[in-house]
């Protein structure tokens, strides 16, 4: 008798335990939406017992959805694909510090925020991509060459509004200075090879098919496409070259897709435990084989199609830095009209 009341407070205690790690969650707000995301999320949800409930939308409507929130927001963490947006959630006070001597050890100091509210995931290299038969290696240097009268008609972006574009010149306003970024986006616009639309891909094919000769682009698109199911889109991208703009200077930009535990998290314990597995070396090894983009952890190396892109010098310009001159390059690009 004694024997099955032991046993019976065994199977009790389990069934707490049990119930008590599959009540145990964690509520994403994510503005990624990718296949490896899933499956990193699956790997933790196996190892942690700690569920995650993700809601995807654009980092504008997230951002704009915690601040009607306020303290009723169900999310824990919000995980964006630009420095702009953190920054912007960081400012508004939808984010709160987090002590992870794992993310300070995993994630270099200018890809994390100075207080700790936010770290980066994965890095971006904003780059060139060029017909080689219309434009040589030999002519191409940093971003600002790009105002250069040699390519009058020659160059391809999307818009301004883009998020990837306002960083890159929120980065030439901190390492330039405002009058040379404005005098800089006059002469880009001045040698648009039409009027910026479409996304980063649209600029590969709009190279391929002649329609300019150099785009400005994310390396993770040129992966992608290298690695599309759609044969057109191999061929295409096998067509353009990569240049790595700012060798001799600064370096190329560098964007990143980063996270930060909110301001309100219930499961706050919860969050910053995702956020130190996704900077872990077997989840920046994911990121970088399945996502073609580079690891933020360097303990890491480029992999695959990444790793063929070749070493480059990168901009180490604190992106905290990049985030705080993100509203003056809406401004500059608006006064130089580059819609």
């Amino acid at each position: 008798m004694k024997k099955d009341s032991r046993f019976l407070k065994l199977i009790l205690g389990l069934s707490l335990v049990t119930s008590t790690m599959m009540a145990s969650e964690v509520n994403v707000y994510s503005h990624r939406h990718y296949d490896s995301d899933k499956a990193l999320f699956k790997a933790f949800e196996e190892k942690s017992g700690i569920k995650v409930n993700v809601i995807t939308a654009k980092a504008e409507e997230l951002v704009s959805k915690l601040k009607i929130e306020g303290v009723n927001s169900p999310a824990d963490m919000l995980i964006t694909s630009d420095i702009g947006n953190l920054y912007e959630a960081k400012e508004e006070g939808l984010l709160q510090a987090i002590n992870s001597k794992t993310l300070t050890e995993n994630i270099p100091a200018h890809l994390r925020d100075n207080d700790n509210e936010w770290f980066g995931l994965t890095k971006r290299a904003r780059i060139f991509v060029y017909n080689p038969e219309k434009i040589s290696e030999k002519d191409l240097g940093s971003y600002l060459d790009l105002s250069d009268q040699k390519f009058k008609g020659k160059i391809l972006t999307r818009s301004s509004s883009a998020a990837y574009n306002k960083s890159l010149l929120a980065s030439i306003i901190a390492n330039h200075g405002e009058v040379k970024a404005l005098e800089f986006v006059k002469g880009l616009v001045a040698n648009f090879a039409r009027d910026p639309k479409g996304n980063d891909r649209d600029q590969i094919k709009a190279v391929a098919s002649g329609e300019g000769d150099l785009a400005i682009v994310n390396t993770y698109y040129l992966g992608i496409m290298l690695n599309s199911k759609d044969p057109k889109d191999v061929e295409i991208a096998k067509s353009v070259k990569l240049f790595f703009p700012a060798q001799k200077a600064e370096g190329t930009h560098i964007n990143i897709s980063g996270a930060g535990v909110t301001k309100y998290a219930k499961n706050k314990e919860n969050a910053i435990k995702l956020i130190e597995f996704l900077s872990s070396v077997e989840a920046q090894t994911l990121f970088a084989e399945a996502n073609y983009e580079y690891p933020a952890n360097p303990a890491v190396k480029a992999s695959g199609t990444v790793a063929t892109f070749g070493v480059f010098k990168e901009d180490t310009l604190p992106l905290a830095e990049v985030g705080k001159y993100n509203k003056k390059a809406v401004e500059i690009a608006t006064k130089a009209n580059w819609r």
